[in-house]
């Protein structure tokens, strides 16, 4: 039996950060140099840097309640077809995942509530994971293109 190619990562990094908000472009920096090894458009790299940033915003904000009082983890993994970005919190958690994905919904009202808009804009897929007093994870995913074939290595 063949293993799955779509299976074995090609590469992937792993870390963590207080939940302060200065770590949020920390967060961009890191997603983007790691995606440089992609052909990727530029458009594209600022995509995955918005999905990234608001998904760690919101670990931090609606996680923590703004203070520097946890981790978050990033962890990124490179698969042949795609790139999977997860940023977990072991924060407050989502009490209702369908009602938090909705536009213009937020736990805060100084807030616009469109961080799971853009991550599911900007995305192929989002898939969302909490439990109340434990936490949320947030995998984003974003389907690459076949590789071509270069002349001479076929």
């Amino acid at each position: 039996m063949s293993e799955n190619p779509d299976k074995k990562i090609i590469n992937f990094m792993n870390m963590e950060f207080l939940s302060v908000p200065e770590n949020v472009a920390l967060s961009r920096v890191v997603v983007a140099s790691f995606a440089a090894q992609l052909d990727m458009t530029l458009n594209d790299m600022e995509e995955l840097k918005v999905a990234t940033s608001e998904a760690v915003s919101n670990c931090i904000i609606h996680g923590y309640n703004n203070q520097p009082i946890g981790k978050v983890w990033i962890s990124v993994s490179l698969y042949s077809s795609r790139l999977e970005i997860t940023i977990k919190d072991e924060g407050v958690g989502i009490e209702d995942i369908d009602k938090a994905m909705e536009p213009a919904f937020s736990t805060d009202p100084e807030r616009m509530g469109l961080g799971f808009v853009f991550m599911k804009s900007f995305m192929d897929d989002v898939e969302v994971v909490s439990e109340v007093g434990k936490g949320t994870s947030v995998k984003l995913i974003k389907n690459l293109p076949p590789v071509k074939p270069q002349a001479g290595n076929r």
